[in-house]
């Protein structure tokens, strides 16, 4: 397949809609790219045109992003180009779609916090503070959890003690806890 890939780098104009399909998740979004280039006449940075895209996203990715993304926020966004045309009330107009592989965010422009996937979870796919879980996830996790290796306080973080929690009693010990369920879907973790 000859597909055209691109890497957008801009902001997020709308807020992800997301919704459940046959298929699973769909994702879209408007998609805001400015380019900025240096004036020499007047010493400083001037805006270009703004092209917009709506991009779409399939599944984990759309989940994801749905609990991810806001309007205004820097995104970098790489996928399939699609150029359409449609003919509306007489008028023939292009539509250009971004299908998204990968999206994130531009840490040229800020910080970003990386939240795990974790399968079963579904109450941990809202944005951070919007609200609370009662029954939050406990420190010992699993393998890729809070207390796991890849977490904090992972294999060679410190524990409370002062001393280090080390890998040895937990290397190779990916057993499932009782809290653990049958993975019905992904979502994002805390």
């Amino acid at each position: 397949m000859n597909d055209t890939l691109v890497t957008l780098v801009g902001n997020a104009a709308t807020g992800v809609e997301f919704r459940e399909t046959a298929t699973g998740g769909m994702a879209r979004f408007r998609f805001a790219v400015t380019p900025r280039r240096w004036d020499r006449e007047k010493q400083l940075w001037t805006d270009g045109h703004t092209s917009f895209y709506t991009v779409w996203a399939w599944r984990t990715l759309a989940l994801n992003l749905s609990g991810s993304v806001s309007v205004g926020e820097p995104l970098v966004v790489h996928g399939r180009l699609k150029v359409r045309e449609e003919e509306r009330e007489g008028q023939r107009r292009t539509f250009v779609d971004i299908e998204a592989v990968a999206v994130g965010h531009d840490l040229t422009r800020g910080t970003s916090a990386f939240r795990r996937v974790m399968r079963g979870e579904p109450a941990l796919t809202a944005r951070v503070g919007s609200a609370d879980r009662a029954d939050g996830p406990d420190d010992t996790g699993g393998p890729d959890g809070p207390g796991g290796p890849d977490g904090p306080g992972g294999a060679g973080a410190p524990d409370a003690s002062g001393g280090s929690r080390g890998g040895a009693a937990r290397s190779g010990s990916k057993k499932p806890t009782g809290r653990q369920k049958a993975p019905p879907e992904l979502v994002s973790a805390p």
